[in-house]
């Protein structure tokens, strides 16, 4: 089996890429600087992807920007960019890459949390993170039955609450989260989000 990983170098990024070649996929990791290069703010860098890979049986994106800040100090070009990028980008992604997907095959873009625990400061993220879950149920009406496209919402892991400076103890480490986008592909229903159970 072969996969794309978008985001591949990222932290979620390379434990997904590290548990889907456990699992026997052959893998092209993708990032904006690893060897096999493409940007998901740019379409001609996805083009040039897909054609490049051919036909695969999983495309996972857990590329894009979207913007933390207080509501009152968020910008428009906070909002553009977080539209443009982790929106916009995963529903070209997942529109182009339909036609590179076999039969069976499952394109998974990555949304988050906070679509549906949103915390204070995280309206730009859960504004994108909900239209991500709204477009992934609709493209699903208009997908071939022997395709899925998904919407995973992980938790915040383990490795960013140390970045932020945060307890990371109640959180699930990128590598327990990058299993779940494997269950996700495997076991996922088409247009049904796909919420990672947080860390009890």
């Amino acid at each position: 089996m072969k996969a794309i990983v978008i985001g591949a170098t990222g932290t979620i990024g390379s434990a997904v890429t590290k548990t889907l070649k456990e699992s026997g996929y052959d893998v092209i990791p993708v990032s904006r600087n690893s060897s096999i290069k493409a940007d998901i703010e740019d379409e001609g860098s996805l083009d040039k992807l897909l054609e490049q890979s051919g036909k695969v049986d999983a495309i996972i994106s857990t590329a894009g920007f979207a913007a933390f800040g207080e509501l009152s100090k968020l910008t428009g070009e906070d909002f553009r960019r977080s539209l443009n990028s982790k929106l916009m980008g995963q529903v070209k992604l997942l529109q182009k890459g339909l036609s590179y997907l076999n039969a069976g095959g499952t394109i998974l873009l990555t949304g988050g949390i906070f679509a549906h625990k949103p915390w204070p400061g995280t309206a730009a993220i859960a504004m994108v993170n909900t239209g991500l879950e709204g477009f992934v149920r609709a493209a699903a009406l208009e997908t071939d039955e022997d395709k899925k496209v998904i919407v995973i919402h992980p938790p915040l892991v383990a490795e960013t609450a140390v970045t932020l400076g945060m307890d990371a103890s109640p959180y699930l480490s990128a590598i327990e989260v990058g299993k779940f986008y494997l269950e996700a592909i495997q076991n996922g229903k088409s247009g049904v989000p796909f919420l990672v159970q947080e860390k009890k």
